[in-house]
This record gives C-alpha cells, sequence and structure tokens, in this order.
C-alpha cells in the first residue's frame, strides 16, 4: 500500500461507518467521534456495516488521501462499537489492510537457531 509509513498513529472508530461518506465526512468524524485533528497526519480507519470494506483516512502534508479496500471474502476484524475507537501501530494497520486478523496474528513457529 502506498501511504504513511512506520511511525504513523493509527485512529480505528469502532463500530460501523456509512460507507457513503467521503473526506469531508471522514473529516468530521475523526474529529467530532475520535475527538483528533483530522489534517494531523494520523491514519483514521473506518470500517462498512457488513464488514467487507474499510476506508483509510490520510493527511500527507498537501492533502487528504482516501484509501478505500473491499474484500471479495470475509469481513475485516474490527473492534465493538462500545469501545468507541482503538489504536492500532502501523504493523497491525498493515496486516488490518491485508485482511489478518491485527488482534490475534499467528505468527507459527519461531524461527530455528542455525548453530
Amino acid at each position: 500500500m502506498i501511504g504513511p509509513g512506520t511511525g504513523v498513529r493509527v485512529y480505528l472508530a469502532c463500530g460501523t461507518t456509512d460507507m457513503r461518506k467521503g473526506i469531508a465526512g471522514l473529516a468530521a468524524l475523526a474529529q467530532d467521534v475520535l475527538r483528533q485533528k483530522p489534517a494531523s497526519g494520523a491514519v483514521f480507519a473506518f470500517r462498512g456495516r457488513k464488514g467487507d470494506r474499510i476506508k483509510l483516512l490520510y493527511w500527507d502534508g498537501q492533502g487528504f488521501c482516501l484509501y478505500y479496500k473491499v474484500l471479495e471474502r470475509g469481513r475485516f476484524p474490527w473492534p465493538s462499537a462500545e469501545s468507541g475507537s482503538a489504536r492500532l501501530t502501523a504493523a497491525q494497520l498493515a496486516m488490518l489492510w491485508e485482511g489478518i486478523d491485527w488482534r490475534r496474528p499467528d505468527w507459527g513457529a519461531p524461527p530455528a537457531r542455525v548453530g
């Protein structure tokens, strides 16, 4: 994904969001619901009602970027609406974008030691 670097702050809007919202509507949610400045350089993630689509809003210093992804199968893992918002790391955001459950990644066996 082309986008923010590794040290970016990521805010997840828990619950569902109306996916008809564009940049202005999502920026308003970031400010009013998540209590963050939309043009702060953070990434704001929103998920639709069915769970198969997400939008990421990001200010790159010159303007807003809006990323939109729809899964052909499955749902994006998401916290319940009661949580309000959640913070993710850049690594967790990368997992989310790929449809991997960032809350419980399966890392498999640790690398074998070469003697």
